[in-house]
């Protein structure tokens, strides 16, 4: 069967077994003018069989090099001629790194699923980016998980075309007569990905193993049935534990987890912890695992994420203060003045921005010249760190410092820029960075608590 027959069969396929989806139900389908999102968006749209969408072209103007607005201008014409509807942002400044402009990206699909009230987020990534994904993770020393790879789906996001091949996916657009932009940066070798994509693989399948490519992609896919095997196994697991459960806190018998292997413990309490919405990250994995161990009745330590592990005679227990109940994030695209509603670690607040101190609250003001919008206002996430004027530091250690308690500190406020830098964490300390001097333009950012608002 032809590319242009076969590939939109496959994508029906998968469509129907894995989507979910319903004719009149809004996907956004994240469009950045190249090949495989061309092809994504033309598939979502003109196959055969697959529900009636209404899809939603969002667009990214990274703002990285010259030709970036020619591209959002193009992408806006090919949404017009489809008939779909268009949602664009250019972000200025421009990011930095690939991480802050991915940062920025996932923030503006986000936003826009929220106002189109979309089911899904669909994205292009296909089985070449999972190769890369996968070998990228190998080189960084990643565990059981990080082999799985990129998920087809994980919450609103959707990954329709991770069973193609990039070739795949060329032949149809070329047998459907699509036309696409080419990004030039996509050959700097000057990012990872890039040099993963045109020295690394090459060099691997052509003096190594020609099926690098196809080894790595099933890699994937055998590390995922491993870990939905342990998916699998872990409610059974627990049910040998005794767990019972309050707000806030789960406990657990000691005896009992003790008697498992060390790589099964640390699957149930990592699985325990993100019930109570503290994911464990290596650090907090190990430390909790070692108190299984040697951790005495009325005992205690503190971990990751605003978790504590104690033991209370035969019990083990973890105790988190303050369960986040709908957080919700707030994002400032610019300086124009705007305000916004926040949910931290179940904790309401009220955001106003502008070029004028707000009223009340919290407040803060930051050199426009010097920011990277879109800026977020969020809750504490693990690796965040403080850029301080004699070097960084972690936020955990800043809470310390300040004297934060471990409860409340996932209810404080942290605002980030695009590139994922730390520039004030509300009521606590500021960053060095984007500091508003005399004569240059300020943002001002105040923060309330909405009991005093």
């Amino acid at each position: 069967m032809s590319a242009r027959g076969d590939v939109p069969r496959r994508l029906r396929e998968r469509v129907e077994a894995r989507s979910g989806l319903a004719d009149g139900d809004a996907v956004v389908v994240a469009v950045s003018g190249g090949l495989d999102s061309v092809a994504l968006v033309h598939l979502l749209r003109f196959t055969p069989g697959i529900p009636k969408l209404r899809l939603v072209v969002a667009h990214v103007d990274h703002a990285m090099r010259p030709s970036s607005a020619d591209d959002a201008a193009w992408v806006r014409g090919l949404a017009r001629a489809w008939g779909l509807s268009f949602q664009a942002v250019r972000l200025d400044p421009a990011p930095t790194s690939e991480s802050g402009a991915r940062r920025a990206r996932y923030a503006f699909l986000r936003d826009v699923r929220e106002r189109e009230n979309a089911a899904l987020i669909a994205t292009a990534h296909h089985a070449d980016d999972q190769a890369e994904t996968v070998l990228f993770r190998v080189v960084r020393g990643t565990g059981i998980r990080g082999l799985a790879g990129i998920p087809e789906r994980r919450g609103h996001l959707w990954r329709p075309l991770l069973p193609f091949r990039r070739s795949e996916l060329e032949a149809y657009a070329h047998a459907a007569g699509l036309g696409w932009r080419d990004d030039p940066t996509n050959q700097s070798l000057d990012f990872a990905r890039n040099a993963l994509r045109h020295r690394v693989l090459p060099s691997l399948e052509s003096m190594v193993a020609p099926g690098t490519r196809r080894a790595l992609i099933g890699l994937a896919r055998r590390a995922r049935q491993e870990e939905e095997a342990w998916a699998s196994l872990v409610p059974r697991l627990l049910e040998g534990l005794d767990v019972r459960r309050e707000e806030g806190r789960v406990s657990l018998s000691w005896k009992a987890l003790e008697a498992y292997h060390p790589t099964v413990r640390t699957r149930l309490l990592r699985t325990l912890a993100r019930t109570l919405g503290s994911p464990l990250d290596e650090a907090g994995t190990h430390a909790a695992l070692e108190f299984t161990s040697r951790g005495k009745s009325g005992r205690e330590r503190h971990l990751s994420g605003g978790l504590t592990v104690r033991r209370e005679f035969e019990r083990l227990l973890l105790v988190r203060t303050g369960v986040p109940d709908d957080d919700r994030t707030v994002l400032i695209q610019g300086p124009s003045a705007g305000d916004g509603r926040l949910v931290v670690g179940g904790k309401p607040f009220h955001v106003k921005w502008g070029s004028g101190s707000p009223p009340g609250g919290w407040q803060e003001a930051f050199s426009v010249e010097e920011v990277r919008f879109p800026v977020r206002v969020r809750g504490w996430a693990p690796g965040d760190r403080l850029r301080l004027s004699y070097g960084t530091k972690k936020l955990k250690k800043v809470f310390l410092e300040a004297r934060t308690p471990v409860g409340d500190r996932h209810r404080v406020p942290v605002v980030v820029d695009a590139a994922g830098r730390v520039m004030w964490v509300a009521g606590v300390a500021r960053s060095c960075l984007a500091r508003s001097a005399q004569g240059q333009e300020a943002l001002y950012i105040a923060i309330t608590d909405v009991d005093t608002d």
